[in-house]
């Protein structure tokens, strides 16, 4: 009994973790996770090593919450799975090819022809023969089909970056204080990476940094299939960082890859998993992992991820440069409605300030459209933020940048961050 109680509470959180993510109503969840508790304590004299006592819990959790969604027949069966292309794998259920999940969002006659051409290795005169088309049609629906492919496909041809896109120096802009009340927006992006995580979607970004407005951290965003990830399903972001600042580099060569697995539901956008190697070997770290995970990928209450419904609050309350927020942790609210002027292009936007929920001492700005896509994205330090490393504030560091105060305590603006979704 004394040996249980102690393995249950020194796993008890990675156990509601689990739990929580599989399923969204709080009532269900403690249930599942009573009946979790009183199946591994009456199983407890079975388990064999007390080193193994968080997983063989994480899987009685998974076998409760199956329980329960084959209880409200929710849950999604094999014959679904293999409509939707999944395949077992290590991993769970996979995507089998990127390609492949490209060529079957296209259209019907792109997807026919691709398949006919590449896949069943067939002759264009052939294709002609046996879809009943001149020749002339079918060399003119290959053509297009190639490109449509292009573009959907996730990753850009080999030699081709789309960090072109990216201007060396920040366009100028302007934010401009509308009076309109501020919209309610959907807004879908993985918090922190600008990618919405759903097939097809791909991204990039540049960081700038003020007041030289030169370009630094560019990374490069494409999901290229599904994975699923101690049973909840995600789908997979690859990620290409370029010129990383230093507190985000994985070695000493600035350059990094990364996958991600994030779950974008109704209610909420967050990360499941992010994997990279070093000198080598890959590391991954799920939401289960406390240490690894949550300090740089975690968000929310019980790691919850970021509401995707954007409305105001009143948690945050933004007069000029004068920002009054609640004693709370979490903290992200719409401060009003502007239009931001940038790039000769004019945006009606809300901004979504957010105060210190990842990072203490930083605050920052998010302009989004009423497609709830990030417009511009700005940083604030406070202005005692990493004294530790030189002991200067950033009121000294950066002379003449633009500040703002929260609840009276001063922040600089440091860098921006700019997507190819609005050049």
């Amino acid at each position: 009994m004394d040996d249980f109680e102690a393995l249950l509470s020194e796993h008890r959180r990675a156990a509601e973790r689990y739990v929580h993510y599989r399923i969204s109503s709080a009532a269900d969840a403690d249930d599942v996770l009573q009946e979790t508790y009183i199946a591994a304590f009456s199983r407890f004299d079975r388990l064999r090593s007390k080193e193994s006592f968080k997983p063989w819990l994480i899987s009685i959790a998974k076998n409760k919450c199956t329980d329960y969604y084959r209880s409200r027949t929710d849950e999604i069966s094999l014959e679904a799975s293999a409509e939707l292309g999944l395949v077992p794998s290590r991993f769970g259920l996979t995507e089998p090819s990127d390609v492949m999940d490209t060529i079957n969002a296209l259209g019907g006659n792109d997807r026919e022809i691709l398949l006919l051409y590449y896949f069943e290795e067939m002759k264009q005169s052939e294709i002609a023969q046996r879809l009943d088309l001149p020749l002339g049609t079918v060399k003119s629906r290959l053509h297009a089909a190639r490109g449509n492919f292009k573009k959907s496909y996730p990753y850009p041809p080999k030699g081709e970056h789309t960090m072109e896109k990216m201007p060396e120096i920040m366009p100028e802009y302007r934010i401009i204080p509308n009076g309109r009340k501020p919209f309610e927006v959907k807004w879908e992006e993985l918090m922190g990476w600008f990618i919405v995580p759903k097939q097809g979607e791909k991204l990039c970004w540049a960081m700038y940094d003020f007041p030289a407005r030169k370009r630094g951290e560019y990374v490069e965003l494409a999901v290229s299939g599904k994975a699923e990830i101690h049973g909840i399903e995600g789908v997979v972001v690859k990620s290409k960082e370029y010129d990383a600042m230093p507190c985000n580099r994985i070695d000493e060569t600035g350059y990094a890859e990364r996958t991600f697995v994030a779950q974008l539901t109704g209610t909420h956008c967050r990360f499941l998993a992010e994997s990279h190697a070093v000198n080598g070997v890959v590391k991954l770290h799920t939401f289960l992992d406390t240490d690894e995970f949550l300090p740089n990928w975690g968000f929310g209450e019980d790691n919850c991820g970021n509401e995707t419904h954007i409305a105001p609050k009143g948690d945050i309350v933004r007069n000029g440069d004068e920002i009054t927020a609640k004693d709370k942790p979490f903290l992200l609210d719409v401060v009003g409605s502007y239009t931001v002027e940038i790039g000769g292009k004019s945006f009606d936007t809300i901004c979504v300030v957010d105060i210190e929920t990842y990072n203490e001492g930083v605050m920052s700005e998010q302009y989004l459209d009423r497609h709830g896509r990030t417009v511009l994205w700005r940083r604030f330090n406070s202005d005692d933020w990493g004294r530790q490393h030189d002991g200067k504030p950033w009121t000294e560091r950066l002379k003449g940048n633009e500040t703002v105060r929260v609840n009276g305590k001063t922040y600089v603006h440091w860098y921006d961050c700019l997507t190819d979704y609005v050049l």
